[in-house]
């Protein structure tokens, strides 16, 4: 059985004081506890679609673009924070899945943008249908909507590359 987030904090307290912080210790691991959980939840939902999580990162990518829904490949690593090699390496196994196909740019030959396929499109509908309704379902059984608002708005003062939403 996983040790609590309580736990957590009382062995940090008691075992390792000189870096307890009694506002940001807590603040840390709960934190911490909450992306783990949420993450190996949509993990859960990936697996159970034949995705893994850089497959569907672009996949997701690709969907969430404006019609077409198609990218370059440096929009796609620009997007997702990978490696050129490792996107290479995704969009060759999609490609081979028949999800998302490549087509020249009109004025540079070199430019491959990356579109979903109509069989990429139920697939990903579904894994992203299956994975919002069991992460938001939990969120709002659990919080009001003034209470995700205000967490969202919190949580986005901590973005330190400046992503953070506009208030």
């Amino acid at each position: 059985m996983a040790i609590s987030v309580r736990e957590l904090i009382e062995l940090h307290r008691q075992n390792w004081c000189e870096t307890f912080d009694s506002l940001l210790t807590p603040f840390f691991y709960t934190l911490h506890r909450v992306h783990g959980n949420l993450l190996g939840q949509a993990m859960g939902v990936m697996e159970r679609h034949g995705f893994s999580p850089s497959e569907f990162d672009v996949l997701a990518s690709l969907r969430r673009s404006p019609p077409p829904h198609e990218m370059t490949p440096s929009q796609l690593q620009q997007a997702l924070l990978i490696t050129s090699g490792g996107l290479t390496k995704i969009l060759q196994q999609l490609e081979g899945r028949g999800l998302i196909a490549r087509s020249i740019a009109p004025g540079d030959r070199r430019v491959k943008p990356v579109h979903l396929t109509e069989a990429a499109f139920p697939v990903v509908e579904a894994a992203m249908r299956e994975m919002v309704s069991q992460e938001c379902g939990r969120v709002t059984t659990l919080l009001t909507a003034e209470e995700i608002q205000r967490m969202t708005e919190i949580l986005a003062k901590l973005l330190v590359d400046g992503e953070g939403q506009e208030g």
